[in-house]
């Protein structure tokens, strides 16, 4: 590498940047998941240059349990398993719990998906609709706090 490229490569801020300041360019992401020091390596680079692991950050109990938080504001309904949101908030403890094990054991496998037939808009035809379970719809939100 020459030293030009070397110094496009480390390039340095003209004033100090503080994790608050920091914070404020990420106020979009997820609190539960993203901390200050995770967002400052973010923009300052990390450690050897590699992130070793997100799934910790998916399986986290604050952040499934952001994500379920997520899923009972939208409400909708019932998968496969026939489980509500209801009936999922009646065991929340257990059933976050039990997910975050499987999720860091790497046991975890998403249920089938429930077809639903609605009508178009304007026709007389009808569209497929698919519908994951409210167990799923929380690990795909918790996923989607990493991203």
């Amino acid at each position: 590498m020459t030293r030009s490229e070397h110094e496009q490569l480390a390039q340095v801020t003209a004033r100090p940047t503080q994790a608050g300041d920091t914070r404020s360019r990420w106020l979009w992401v997820e609190a539960t998941v993203w901390s200050d020091r995770m967002l400052m390596a973010l923009e300052q680079g990390v450690k050897g240059g590699v992130w070793f692991s997100l799934i910790d950050k998916v399986y986290a109990l604050a952040n499934l349990r952001s994500s379920f938080d997520e899923v009972a504001r939208n409400k909708g309904a019932a998968g496969v398993d026939r489980v509500t949101i209801e009936d999922f908030r009646k065991r929340l403890d257990e059933r976050l719990m039990d997910i975050h094990e499987q999720l860091r054991g790497g046991h975890f496998h998403p249920q089938a998906i429930r077809r639903k037939y609605i009508d178009k808009p304007g026709s007389k035809d009808k569209r497929p609709l698919g519908i994951p379970t409210v167990r799923d719809r929380v690990v795909q939100g918790a996923i989607r706090h990493v991203l």
